[in-house]
């Protein structure tokens, strides 16, 4: 939105801007601001930023040593429009408090550092990205969990199991089970909400493809961005899961980007569909008659990410949660191989972006509740891993696979590489194989520890809380 501090000042007093948020995310990937009264921001102010705890920021520096700056990023000024007054917001970096050099464990530095050493390395040529949105929308959600009682109860005006209720009229139209994909209204009842969260997203400064209902009966949808480069599609993540949540939050309505909320249900992913582009034209188009015309670059960015696929796991699908949507019979990717427009593959060829233009391939572990600057980092540092050094893909068992992965016949289904079933599993690939991510001082291995702890704490808090389902299982015994 600017790009020196006097433009911005220009804006603040011209608008009548009451009010600057200064937003960064922690390593798990939530926002946290501070507010600073627009009379108090001066050329400094934005130049420099302001002070915080960065102890009280899950994943960062202890209490002992707690003090960091956080710097806006001028190009991200957006107005929000979730407050009641005049207020522009920033995303920020992080950085040490007296040196000014970025914190090295700022997600966003990561992203930087990515896109940095993409162009040291790939010349010429940028990486774009365009990630898929995949949530849900509830009317009602309640969850506990204390030592006496622990559950969750969600509803969906659009839920089957709300055909039979006492709604004063019950109009119908409720969405069977797993069958929401491109519903229309009045079964979808959720178009004008997911309307006034795109106009919300463009207004933002996002580039918004399409949306549309999901397959998911009670309430899952999508909305998905057209292609941008690393930092700039993360930095859109955020905004987006921002403006989503504040959309449903006051149309009386919730929204999460849990991969799976409920049992028996689609998931929700962070589909990334990614290539190389130069001059308008895709990297990873091939004139020949190779297989979906890809390129050679773009098999060696498969294979980057294939080779790699069981550690990217780790921050691409990095919640307990992720992996009860990696199961068999979702469309969800739990082998590591691609084929085109196989939905099983963990990378698929979209068969309808088979041209010179947008040649493209997507990834399709990921969910939301990554870090999306982690997660575009990793994918990036994966492929560039991939293009340096080359993979043979039919020697690993990548493929490419037309046929269901489920469908195989035993013999050959074994012979494919399978991805981690559960975030430990993916966190001990990533401990085994994160010299990758580490090339060009991309990330580090104080964050990539920092990373697995945090990590492992969570899987430990889980473990040790009896499951709802165990009482089903166990009570009588």
């Amino acid at each position: 939105m600017f790009t020196e501090p006097k433009e911005a000042l220009h804006f603040i007093e011209s608008e009548h801007v009451r009010m600057v948020n200064l937003k960064t995310v922690d390593l798990q990937g939530r926002w946290h601001q501070v507010t600073v009264s627009s009379s108090y921001v001066t050329e400094k102010t934005l130049c420099s930023g302001v002070g915080a705890d960065a102890s009280s920021y899950p994943g960062y520096r202890k209490v002992e040593a707690g003090d960091m700056r956080i710097v806006p990023d001028l190009s991200t000024g957006m107005l929000d429009p979730y407050c009641n007054v005049k207020t522009l917001s920033f995303i920020c970096d992080i950085v040490e408090p007296v040196t000014g050099e970025p914190y090295m464990r700022d997600p966003r530095g990561v992203a930087k550092r990515a896109e940095c050493y993409f162009t040291q390395v790939i010349s010429p040529g940028e990486a774009l990205f365009s990630p898929e949105l995949e949530f849900h929308v509830f009317s009602n959600v309640q969850y506990q969990s204390e030592t006496s009682a622990a559950g969750y109860s969600v509803d969906s005006n659009e839920a089957p199991w709300n055909s039979a209720a006492d709604e004063l009229p019950n109009q119908g139209y409720k969405i069977p089970p797993l069958a929401g994909y491109h519903a229309v209204p009045p079964r979808d009842q959720l178009h004008d909400l997911r309307t006034a969260m795109v106009m919300a997203i463009e207004a933002a400064g996002v580039p918004v493809y399409y949306h549309h209902h999901e397959v998911g009966a009670p309430g899952q949808v999508e909305i998905e961005v057209g292609f941008g480069p690393l930092l700039e599609m993360a930095d859109a993540v955020m905004k987006m899961k921002y403006i989503i949540k504040n959309e449903a939050y006051r149309d009386g309505m919730s929204a999460t980007f849990m991969p799976k909320p409920m049992f028996g249900e689609a998931g929700n992913g962070m589909h990334v569909h990614q290539y190389v582009s130069h001059d308008g034209k895709s990297l990873f188009w091939d004139a020949a008659d190779t297989y979906a015309h890809l390129s050679e670059m773009a098999f060696n960015w498969i294979g980057g990410l294939l080779k790699h696929a069981a550690a990217l796991l780790a921050l691409c699908s990095p919640s307990t949660n992720s992996y009860k949507r990696l199961v068999p019979g979702h469309e969800a990717p739990i082998s590591a191989f691609f084929g085109l427009s196989n939905r099983t593959a963990a990378v698929r060829i979209p068969a309808y972006g088979v041209n010179e233009a947008e040649n493209r391939i997507e990834f399709r572990p990921p969910d939301a509740t990554c870090n999306p600057y982690l997660c575009l980092a990793a994918m990036t540092m994966a492929g560039i891993d991939g293009v340096r050094g080359g993979v043979d893909l039919k020697a690993s068992h990548f493929g490419p696979f037309a046929q269901n992965i489920e469908e195989m016949e035993a013999e050959a289904r074994e012979q494919v590489v399978q991805l981690p079933t559960s975030l430990p599993a993916a966190l001990d690939a990533l401990e085994e194989d994160c010299e990758f991510l580490l090339e060009g001082g991309v990330f580090s291995i104080d964050l990539i520890r920092a990373w697995i702890d945090l990590k492992q704490d969570e899987c430990a808090a889980v473990n040790v809380r009896p499951h709802p389902y165990e009482y089903m299982l166990y009570y009588d015994l």
